[in-house]
């Protein structure tokens, strides 16, 4: 129990280290430049340490409970070589886990209420949770066969884009922002190891090339499948009545938080959606393994369990107490301010503050590092996506303000991600990926959807469900432009520092800027 202790006071201080960037910029706004406290201050107090000691609970029961298991099954059917067994447990290990995913929870109720209810809270989130196993699948296959990663990255880029001409407005936004869902402070760690040890394990396949990726790609697919759901739905579906956020209506959640039957209902909805991963773990366990665990371990993750119950719990009502009543009044407050100039330093500065303290970019950025032998600086590569990111978010809330179409941003800046993938080099484009799509963290992404939704509600002629949305797919869009203009950059270095021949795509770039 005395190590469970301490693993947890590692959790609870990495978690309020998570935290400390976005409450500096909520604090700042609220004290110089609304100069107001909010309403229902100290329930959103509350709702601060709930996400707090929730998110550290969740991290500390996946450590004991779920990854020392997941990691002895894939063991036990790599040593056996059963590749197939492997993609089956780990498309229910991903399609459980993305279900239990406490900000897909939180945006799918917003997504529904906004919807009307033509989107299906529920529904969704099983479209994404099994479009995240496919992917998974997806990219296990890629490891084995050796199919390079830019021409299956290219591909679904196309796909995704090609889709988006036939999907209805109301879902293009939502579609291109649930590519986070992939990208917390849970799944990343472990996509990456998996990705990292098979490649590592397969002969003639390289962890630095081959390892990278996975997040991007299991990112990827819930943007088309969400986009074919939305086609259906909007099509057999009746017509839209628009659901408005305002400052009133941010202000009617803080009743309802105070209802008994509010916590009881949330408490068996976590259960049930956490069962769907024990039951996997035990039915390949005891049943296909034929396996039994050591009470020695077993306790632990047991203990680990109860752990992430608990965890995703706290954490999911701390999200509701907390950052989607801010999100909504902050952005009711801004759109009061005579000026825009203040929506757009907000949006920044939570954007580079909360990327610059994201654990999960830190660990990609020095394994980036590590593999260019010090070429690609840890520091510099994070400062990059930093700001990108920021400026993602300013061109989110840019957009909504002014109203553009998406389609334009969407065929500009996409068909800028695939010429550059071309060009860079093959060691830099998974790392690309993947540093834009660790940039959105649990905690993040309530924050800026609810800000999305905020501006959009309370600026004329804007529709939450049509303008709403987005935020999030700027903040990861453009840090993998970044990262592979940086790689770029560094390829020409290299090669220009030894004097190889100008025959390398970096240097054809040049010469084409010239």
């Amino acid at each position: 129990m005395t190590l469970i202790a301490l693993r947890f006071l590692k959790y609870f201080r990495e978690s309020l280290r998570d935290l400390l960037p976005i409450l500096a910029v909520i604090a700042f706004f609220q004290v110089f430049i609304f100069q107001s406290v909010p309403d229902n201050f100290w329930l959103m107090l509350i709702g601060i340490f709930l996400v707090w000691l929730g998110l550290a609970l969740f991290l500390l029961g996946l450590e004991y409970g779920i990854f020392p298991i997941g990691k002895e099954l894939t063991d036990s059917f790599t040593s056996k070589k059963k590749y197939a067994a492997i993609m089956v447990f780990w498309f229910f290990i991903w399609f459980s886990t993305t279900i239990a995913e406490p900000a897909l929870f939180i945006i799918a109720e917003q997504a529904a209420q906004i919807s009307d209810g033509r989107i299906h809270a529920d529904m969704l989130r099983y479209v994404v949770a099994l479009s995240v196993g496919f992917a998974v699948v997806l990219w296990i296959w890629r490891i084995l066969r050796g199919f390079p990663i830019h021409y299956m990255i290219i591909t679904w880029y196309i796909a995704v884009v090609g889709i988006t001409f036939f999907t209805p407005e109301e879902i293009i936004g939502l579609s291109y922002d649930l590519w986070w869902v992939t990208t917390s402070t849970i799944t990343v760690p472990l996509l990456a190891a998996i990705g990292i040890w098979l490649a590592s394990t397969i002969k003639w396949r390289n962890p630095a090339i081959d390892g990278f990726g996975i997040i991007a790609l299991a990112s990827l697919t819930p943007m088309f499948f969400v986009q074919i759901y939305g086609i259906i739905v909007y099509t057999f579906s009746d017509s839209l009545h628009l659901w408005v956020v305002t400052e009133s209506t941010a202000q009617a959640l803080s009743p309802m938080l105070l209802q008994l039957d509010y916590f009881i209902s949330n408490f068996f909805r976590v259960i049930r959606d956490i069962l769907p991963i024990i039951i996997t773990i035990c039915f390949i366990q005891y049943i296909v393994l034929k396996q039994n665990i050591p009470f020695s371990k077993l306790k632990f993750i047991l203990w680990g369990i109860v752990f992430v119950i608990l965890g995703l719990y706290t954490f999911v009502i701390g999200l509701e107490m907390w950052l989607v009543q801010i999100g909504q009044t902050i952005a009711y407050s801004l759109t009061q301010k005579e000026s825009i100039f203040f929506i757009f330093v907000f949006a920044f500065l939570i954007g580079f503050s909360t990327t610059m303290a994201e654990p999960t970019l830190i660990a990609i950025s020095n394994k980036a590092s590590e593999i260019s032998l010090g070429e690609i600086r840890s520091f510099i590569l994070r400062l990059f996506v930093a700001l990108w990111v920021g400026f993602g978010i300013t061109l989110g809330a840019y957009r909504i303000i002014e109203g553009h179409s998406l389609h334009y941003y969407i065929i500009a800046w996409y068909t800028i991600v695939v010429i550059l993938t071309y060009l860079s080099p093959k060691n830099i484009i998974a790392i690309a990926y993947d540093s834009g799509w660790v940039t959105t963290s649990t905690i993040t992404v309530p924050l800026v959807t609810a800000l999305g939704i905020g501006l959009a509600s309370n600026i004329d002629g804007r529709s939450p469900l049509l303008d709403g949305f987005w935020l999030i797919a700027f903040a990861s869009l453009f840090p993998i432009i970044s990262v592979l203009i940086y790689g770029i950059y560094t390829e020409y270095n290299k090669t220009h520092n030894t004097k190889s021949p100008k025959n390398t795509r970096a240097l054809w770039l040049k010469d084409i800027l010239k």
